[in-house]
């Protein structure tokens, strides 16, 4: 199942850090590491996290068996501002915003598609020594 965070107040870059931690782990495992990571995007990404538990729990998905299959952060709209400078003048700087997708996997379905994988390879070596 997948969630999306728009328009996140922070850049992709700090987000990024948060993202390859939980990359490849399980909810449960993410979750514990989302709690006690002491970044700023943490809580939304954990909240995100949530968001997409609960819409694979409303597809009938197995909530033990779910991982971080993917998550991507990618640069949004960046604000420009502007800051008082000396002599009257104005330097312009940009607040990035980021973009946050996650998709969950099941365990169960990753496995049996590393199974018919192998038995595919077996199957081939097989015929080719026949």
């Amino acid at each position: 199942m997948k969630a999306l965070l728009t328009n996140y107040h922070q850049s992709p870059r700090k987000v990024r850090l948060v993202a390859d931690l939980i990359r490849g782990k399980s909810v449960a495992q993410a979750k514990a590491a989302l709690m006690f990571l002491p970044k700023k995007s943490s809580p939304a990404i954990e909240k995100l996290l949530d968001s997409a538990v609960s819409n694979a729990r409303q597809a009938g998905a197995d909530v033990e068996a779910l991982f971080v299959k993917t998550i991507a952060v990618n640069k949004g709209i960046a604000m420009r501002r502007f800051k008082p400078m000396a002599r009257g003048r104005a330097s312009r700087y940009q607040k990035t915003l980021s973009h946050v997708s996650l998709e969950l996997g099941s365990l169960s379905v990753a496995a049996s598609k590393k199974a018919a994988k192998k038995s595919t390879k077996k199957n081939s070596k097989l015929q080719a020594t026949s």
